[in-house]
C-alpha cells in the first residue's frame, strides 16, 4: 500500500484574525503607536524585508500577514516562502510595503508570531529529523502558551510533527492522578469505556510494566509510557506486541529522543517543542533605496 502524504497544515482564518486582533490591541494600548505617530508623517510609505537571521523551519506567515492587514488593508504582504519551509540564514521570508505608520505599528506583533511559531516548527523538525530512521513520530502536548495553543500546534505540524489532543474535551487521557483517585488502572479504563462515545479514544498513562500488563487486559486504544528508560520501553514494546498504540513521554529532547525512538514505540510526545523551543531570530528592516 502506497503511503499517502498529509496535506499542508492550515489555520482557520477566524483563529488567525482573533489571535492577531488580540495581540495588536495589547500592543497598541490606549493611544496607539505614539513613537510612530510622533515621528512619521501621515503620508509616508515604506518597503520592508522580513528575513531569517538563523537557519530554521518557518511557521506563522499567515499571522504576520494578518497583522499588517488588520493594521491597514493598504499594506501589501508578499510571502517569499511557505510555512513548513526550511531556510538558511539570510533567507527573505516576505516583503511588506505600503503606509509606513501602519507597517511600523504592526511590526512587533508580526515578528512575535513569526519568530515564536518558527521556533516551535524548528524544534519539532529537529526532533523529527533525528528519528526519521525509526517508526516513531513526534507529537506535542498540552504544555502550550495560554491563548496560543491552536497556533503552536499548527507550528508543530509545520515542523513535521503531529498533534496530540487539543484540549480536555477531544480525547480521554487517564493520568496517574486519575488512577489514584479511581483506585486502579483497570477500573479507570472501564469507567472511561462506559462514558466515551464510539469516536472518542481512550489513552491511559502507566509508570511500570505491572501497570502496563493491567492496562493491556483492559484494552485501551493507546498506552502512554511515562518516564520509562529505554530498556524498560523495549520490554513494554515486546509485551504489547502491537495490540495497542504506544506513546513514550517524559524528558524528551534532542539528546534523548533517538534512544527512545529506537525502542520501537509508535509516538513520542514532547512538551519541549512548545514550552521551551527557542524563538527563531527573524528581522524586519526597512529597504533603503
Amino acid at each position: 500500500m502506497t503511503r499517502m502524504d498529509a496535506l499542508p497544515p492550515e489555520l482557520p482564518p477566524v483563529l488567525v484574525r482573533d489571535a492577531v486582533r488580540m495581540a495588536l490591541a495589547e500592543d497598541l494600548g490606549r493611544a496607539g503607536d505614539i513613537t510612530t505617530l510622533a515621528t512619521i508623517p501621515p503620508g509616508a510609505r515604506a518597503r520592508a524585508v522580513m528575513a531569517a537571521r538563523k537557519a530554521g523551519t518557518i511557521a506563522g506567515l499567515p499571522l504576520a500577514a494578518a497583522a499588517f492587514a488588520e493594521m491597514d488593508p493598504a499594506l501589501h504582504f508578499q510571502p517569499r516562502v511557505a510555512d513548513g519551509t526550511h531556510v538558511a540564514p539570510g533567507a527573505v521570508l516576505a516583503v511588506v510595503e505600503g503606509p509606513a505608520r501602519a507597517l511600523l505599528a504592526a511590526e512587533r506583533v508580526a515578528l512575535n508570531y513569526l519568530g515564536r511559531l518558527s521556533g516551535v516548527a524548528t524544534a519539532t523538525a529537529e526532533l523529527a529529523a533525528r528519528i526519521a530512521h525509526t517508526r516513531a513520530r513526534v507529537t506535542c502536548t498540552r504544555k502550550t502558551t495560554p491563548g496560543l495553543r491552536a497556533v503552536e500546534k499548527y507550528a508543530v505540524r509545520c515542523g513535521g510533527g503531529s498533534n496530540h489532543r487539543y484540549g480536555l474535551d477531544d480525547a480521554i487521557l487517564i493520568k496517574d492522578n486519575h488512577i489514584a483517585v479511581c483506585g486502579g488502572v483497570a477500573s479507570a479504563i472501564a469507567r472511561a469505556r462506559a462514558f466515551a462515545g464510539h469516536l472518542v479514544r481512550v489513552e491511559v498513562e502507566v509508570d511500570t510494566l505491572d501497570q502496563l500488563a493491567e492496562a493491556l487486559d483492559a484494552r485501551p486504544d493507546v498506552v502512554l509510557l511515562d518516564n520509562m528508560p529505554p530498556d524498560t520501553l523495549r520490554q513494554a514494546v515486546a509485551m504489547t506486541a502491537g495490540r495497542v498504540i504506544l506513546e513514550a513521554s517524559g524528558g524528551v529532547g534532542p539528546d534523548t529522543i533517538v534512544a527512545i525512538a529506537e525502542t520501537g514505540v509508535d509516538y513520542i510526545s514532547s512538551g519541549w517543542i512548545t514550552h521551551s523551543a527557542p524563538v527563531l531570530d527573524i528581522g524586519l528592516d526597512i529597504a533603503i533605496d
